[in-house]
């Protein structure tokens, strides 16, 4: 499993590491993304952050300027790797988040993109929840609306995409209080929309990596124009928001 496995397509890593450096989404995500630990989780190197499916350590870098004590883990030693070159000094521990030993250890726990990638998601709800100090935080981003579902989730190898009603249900089921939830790539969502229209039809079969990388190899000029649209849905959230749709969500779900 530390090098393949159904849940995500090995031949992402790499490439992704060098495209999300100065991808409008990504960066955007970072933005909202701290906020929300800033606010809810607070700063410090008194509390103990970890992060499941680091990917390549792009959203723990960002959390870095919080001075949290990180830990970063990543089923796939290929992204543990670029964790390691981004961040010399964390922890980085190789695991499954169906099998995490940790008990009341963590004081926040982020899971950005990484549930929709894996079929039994609330067995790992019900993993964050133990390994969680008492009243901590899990904070997660999965994508949204099945409607838009398209060969780039298939791709992707996702299991499903989210309505806010079922991330919601989930994490109350699994004994979490969801204190926020939202859209994200709310000013974009025509974009995104006639995208997956157009993406819908195509057989997974004749899919490859290129039509996934095209996404983000899009002119300087509109990276720059929809970083700074999603920059408003940064600013909506920062006045505490929450967006009525989106291509994503964004929860911060409380230990009870």
């Amino acid at each position: 499993m530390a090098y393949q496995n159904d849940g995500f397509p090995l031949d992402h890593f790499n490439r992704l590491a060098e495209l999300e450096e100065d991808s409008f989404w990504f960066k955007a995500r970072n933005l909202i993304l701290i906020h929300l630990f800033k606010k809810y989780v607070g700063e410090g190197a008194s509390k103990k952050v970890m992060e499941i499916g680091s990917g390549n350590g792009y959203v723990l870098k960002g959390l870095s300027q919080l001075n949290y004590t990180l830990i970063g883990t990543e089923i796939y030693l290929d992204g543990l790797k670029n964790i390691r070159k981004r961040l010399p000094n964390i922890e980085l521990i190789q695991l499954n988040a169906l099998q995490l030993p940790f008990q009341q250890e963590f004081d926040a726990i982020g899971s950005f993109d990484v549930l929709e990638h894996i079929e039994e998601d609330e067995q790992v709800m019900k993993n964050v929840y133990t390994a969680l100090k008492n009243k901590g935080f899990f904070i997660i981003t999965v994508p949204q609306h099945p409607f838009l579902w398209s060969y780039i989730d298939e791709y992707a190898k996702h299991k499903r995409r989210y309505s806010r009603k079922e991330l919601k249900e989930k994490l109350i089921r699994n004994g979490f209080e969801v204190k926020y939830i939202g859209s994200f790539v709310f000013t974009l969502f025509p974009f995104v929309l006639l995208s997956r229209v157009l993406k819908k039809n195509k057989p997974i079969e004749q899919v490859t990596f290129k039509d996934v990388e095209a996404e983000f190899l899009i002119p300087k000029w509109m990276n720059t124009l929809f970083y700074y649209l999603l920059k408003l849905d940064y600013l909506f959230i920062r006045l505490g928001i929450s967006l009525p749709f989106g291509s994503s969500l964004v929860a911060v779900a409380e230990k009870q």
